[in-house]
């Protein structure tokens, strides 16, 4: 007999209980049952990576600021380090990345490339926040200095993982076409549109430098607890669906039509 049979036959008389599960019952609950699992483990995992973050942030939290380090093979390693620089600000490449939030208000970060002292490489410095105007087609004005700037902050590593649908504008050569307001920090491309060498870090202004903006960075343990609920409550759909369909399959026996 087949599996298919085996289940739409198979009944379990309990007193005047009978358990009749539904194929189309059964393959319907496995598949939800699943989804639910995989929507769990994927926020279970998210829990996880922060997690790492946070211990790799907690590495470096109490050094002092060392020299730009000057290897890149391993950014993971270099994540949250400690570093000062020193250079000259290259307003006419800075990028303003939108949809930042500082508690309940809009803006941007503001990332105004460094060229490094006594080299042509270049280093994006995240300067902080600023609020967005009302009409946001409106590109708020940010002041940037042009003398020499010495930069402490903490190496951070954007990530290459994004979806966009914004219209890339090229940089032209005489420099006058640049699209300041970006939707992601895209660092490959920003190294190619820039006549420079642009190294694939950026620093995080530390809040005591001058010169920059609201600087309130998140730790990357921000939202674990959150991501950890919704973990929990995806695994609880899934109990849930499974005892559903138990309880959809139960059925109690009219006696007096038995005996008939």
């Amino acid at each position: 007999m087949r599996p298919a049979n085996l289940i739409c036959n198979f009944k379990m008389n309990i007193k005047n209980i009978s358990f009749k599960p539904k194929l189309i019952g059964a393959i319907i609950t496995a598949l939800l049952a699943a989804l639910f699992i995989k929507f769990g483990l994927w926020q279970m995992h998210k829990a996880e990576y922060k997690l790492s973050l946070q211990q790799q942030y907690n590495k470096y939290e109490l050094n002092e600021a060392e020299e730009l380090p000057r290897n890149f093979s391993n950014l993971d390693e270099l994540r949250y380090k400690k570093v000062r620089v020193s250079g000259k600000y290259l307003p006419q490449y800075e990028i303003l990345l939108d949809n930042q939030f500082d508690g309940e208000r809009s803006g941007y970060y503001v990332i105004t490339p460094l060229q490094i002292e006594g080299s042509k490489d270049i280093v994006l410095i995240n300067r902080g926040w600023i609020e967005a105007a009302e009409n946001h087609s409106q590109v708020p004005y940010v002041n940037t200095p042009i003398s020499r700037q010495d930069i402490e902050g903490s190496i951070w590593i954007p990530s290459q993982k994004f979806y966009t649908l914004e219209k890339k504008s090229f940089q032209s050569a005489s420099g006058k076409s640049w699209n300041k307001v970006w939707q992601n920090m895209n660092l490959t491309y920003f190294s190619e549109i820039v006549p420079m060498k642009t190294l694939p870090i950026v620093i995080r202004m530390s809040p005591n430098v001058e010169g920059g903006f609201a600087r309130n960075w998140v730790r990357p343990d921000d939202r674990i607890e959150t991501h950890l609920s919704y973990a929990y409550q995806w695994y609880g759909f899934a109990i849930a669906s499974v005892l559903i369909y138990l309880y959809l399959s139960i059925h109690r026996i009219d006696r007096s039509i038995k005996r008939k």
